[in-house]
């Protein structure tokens, strides 16, 4: 896994206080008629305040300058995100250990509201949860919750596989192919990280032959959470169990091609009962 700065995995390093938050304010506009603001004309002066109170222009005011194009956070944001989505596949956020904002915008060289913002996103998740003046504890996960993942997305996505063996073209399912083989290399590699986002790229193509975005957004984030390790150990599948795991893609373009729907339920089934 390649580290960043400050040693963390996904550390995306120190930014300068611009470069997070953008300009500073909005320009601000003198009150009409004191200071140096817009002066106004003796004729015509009342149907020019009239026009300005409904938001019109009137040839009284001067243009506004073009206001500076702020900073977006949000690439910052979604950087931590994914830095921190990767700690907890990894097992390097601890389940039931609390983090604080402040600590861990410590170690990505970041101040603590984007780390914040995306511990947020991790609680909508399922991943943690808010500990009220203290931070964001690790959801302790157990086989029970797995198993209960697996059987929601096998009651969404089994039915979905099923018409696309019998609706989608070969051809289609032939240029998945690449994607299969990608989780293979990526499980191969041993890093559960690099595994679990080559996965859901796979998953996501194929239900994204349905056409619903809804169905591929809800089927993405059950799967992300059934990634998470169980309490207890760093990660929930070793090498083998990983390259085992991405043959069963393999496998299920070969019974999508053949448009074998008894192979095509099984392999679905048995691959979310494995992750």
């Amino acid at each position: 896994m390649k580290q960043g700065a400050r040693g963390y995995p996904g550390s995306v390093g120190a930014a300068a206080p611009g470069d997070v938050w953008g300009a500073e304010g909005a320009a601000r506009v003198p009150a009409q008629g004191q200071g140096r603001g817009v002066p106004v004309a003796r004729s015509g002066a009342h149907d020019d305040a009239g026009a300005g109170a409904r938001g019109e222009h009137t040839h009284a005011e001067l243009p506004l300058p073009r206001p500076r194009v702020a900073v977006r956070r949000s690439s910052v944001r979604g950087q931590i995100l994914d830095a921190l989505r990767t700690a907890l596949v990894t097992g390097e956020l601890t389940p039931g250990e609390v983090y604080s904002a402040p600590a861990l915008g410590e170690r990505f060289g970041v101040s603590a509201t984007p780390v914040r913002e995306a511990m947020q996103q991790l609680a909508l998740d399922g991943a943690v949860e808010v500990v009220p003046n203290r931070g964001f504890r690790v959801l302790q996960r157990g086989e029970r919750e797995l198993a209960e993942l697996a059987e929601v997305r096998s009651l969404i996505e089994v039915p979905v596989m099923l018409r696309l063996a019998r609706t989608v073209p070969v051809e289609r399912w032939v240029e998945l192919r690449p994607l299969a083989e990608e989780t293979l290399r990526a499980a191969s590699s041993g890093c559960p990280a690099t595994y679990a986002e080559s996965d859901r790229a796979f998953h996501r193509a194929v239900l994204g032959l349905s056409g619903n975005r809804q169905l591929v957004g809800i089927a993405e984030d059950l799967l992300r959470r059934a990634q998470l390790p169980l309490t207890g150990g760093a990660s929930r599948m070793c090498r083998a169990e990983l390259v085992a795991d991405a043959g069963e893609h393999l496998a299920l373009l070969d019974a999508l091609i053949d448009r074998d729907a008894d192979a095509v339920a099984s392999l679905v089934a048995e691959h979310f009962a494995g992750g």
